[in-house]
């Protein structure tokens, strides 16, 4: 009985699946936009600072992912940029700093499983989606993750600016974002 009544449901689902899922973000990211500020935390729940004041000199880069410890950010989008690092770091790169829309014990346990290195590749709880929402990279994944998450995509910062946008046209994928792309842009 709960099944007949829940077929239709499932098969919309389904369908959307087979599609892959899409959704419109809020607003966009786009090139000259600053950096908000906005608080994020990173470590523990009390620790908290604002992206924009860490990121106002110099060039970094913002990756954004739907969530932590998924297939796509765990297997490939993350450990492009570990493996790259020192090449960012040839570039001129102080930070990458993850986004993800987890709380920082999600973040910490993703971090120590990717084997990050430490002030290199910052893992970034954006613990209510505020950054996210503020950057133009929130969208409705409640379908999938069961709220809110953050497009995937990277942005190259400079002085607090965002000077190159990769974002997946579809917020998911792995195509557009990856490390090496952004790299390349960095000459």
């Amino acid at each position: 009985m709960f099944l007949s009544r829940r077929m239709p449901q499932i098969a919309r689902m389904a369908g959307q699946t087979s599609r892959g899922f899409h959704a419109t973000a809020m607003a966009a990211l786009q090139k000259g936009q600053d950096v908000p500020a906005v608080t994020v935390r990173e470590g523990s729940p009390s620790d908290q600072f604002d992206l924009q004041d860490m990121t106002k000199e110099g060039t970094h880069i913002i990756v954004g992912v739907p969530g932590a410890f998924s297939p796509t950010c765990s297997a490939g989008h993350i450990p492009g940029y570990i493996e790259l690092m020192p090449k960012f770091k040839e570039r001129g790169v102080k930070a990458v700093w993850v986004v993800t829309v987890n709380d920082t014990f999600v973040t910490n346990a993703w971090a120590e499983s990717l084997e990050v290195p430490v002030d290199e590749v910052r893992m970034i709880s954006d613990f209510a989606g505020e950054f996210s929402l503020a950057f133009g990279t929130l969208f409705d994944a409640s379908a999938f993750f069961g709220n809110h998450r953050s497009s995937r995509y990277a942005a190259v910062v400079m002085d607090g600016k965002v000077v190159e946008v990769f974002e997946e046209p579809d917020k998911t994928g792995l195509n557009v974002s990856k490390a090496e792309n952004v790299l390349k842009s960095l000459g």
